[in-house]
């Protein structure tokens, strides 16, 4: 039985947040088992009392007395995990659990170390979303392949799964936006077999919530080219 470690970082998501536990629960894939580790950032909305109401669907509760940010909040999730592998899940519903059978495939199947779930490769469903985030998205993916010698479509979608191995938490010296970024250029010049797969996309406006904004783009490219060990030469696996 493959134990697979989902973090799901939450800061006021209210409103999603046992939605989103509730859609894990109802997806469950053959041969894994979940260890769901929710951790609340700080929250001041009754984020925390809703999830105190719901202690059935989570395995553990990181509380966070104050909001230290996506990073910090990903980082003591990591600090709790035990899987083999690690899954982050985005508290607000941005991204759909169902799809969890398809990036768990390739671990499966062909061993994978690392499996991105790309929004930029044949998406089943994306909701349309802001011109400048994308090209946000792809500007950063390209200094990513181009930094480490690979091709991915997508490196800021939320859905990074990877063995546990390959990063320790103590190794994250972020706990802003760019750790996402951080944590690739750890685990991407450790790693022997990188898969990525197609993930649909149901994005917020920033009226509904959406929290990342334009300056997080210099620290996160930042941390791409000055972060991690240079990658070259060719890898196992398409």
């Amino acid at each position: 039985m493959l134990k697979l470690s989902i973090i799901i970082p939450a800061y006021n998501e209210a409103d999603t947040i046992i939605d989103v536990l509730t859609a894990i629960a109802a997806h469950p894939v053959d041969g894994v088992s979940y260890e769901i580790i929710v951790v609340d950032d700080g929250s001041t909305d009754g984020t925390q009392a809703k999830l105190a109401a719901h202690s059935q669907l989570y395995t553990h509760l990181v509380v966070l007395p104050t909001n230290g940010g996506k990073g910090a909040a990903v980082k003591a999730g990591l600090g709790r995990a035990s899987g083999d592998y690690v899954l982050f899940q985005d508290a607000d519903f941005e991204y759909d659990p169902a799809e969890y059978e398809k990036l768990l495939t390739p671990v499966k199947r062909f061993q994978a170390d690392i499996v991105m779930g790309s929004r930029m490769s044949a998406p089943p469903i994306t909701r349309v979303y802001y011109f400048w985030n994308k090209v946000a998205s792809k500007w950063l993916t390209w200094l990513f392949d181009v930094r480490f010698n690979v091709a991915f479509t997508d490196i800021f979608s939320c859905y990074l799964l990877y063995r546990r191995s390959l990063v320790m938490p103590d190794e994250l010296k972020t706990t802003g936006w760019e750790q996402h970024a951080e944590i690739l250029t750890v685990a991407v010049p450790r790693a022997k077999r990188i898969y990525e797969v197609p993930v649909s996309y149901y994005g917020r406006s920033y009226d509904e919530g959406k929290k990342i904004r334009a300056r997080h783009v210099w620290p996160i490219a930042a941390t791409i080219l000055f972060r991690g060990g240079r990658r070259a030469g060719t890898r196992s696996g398409p």
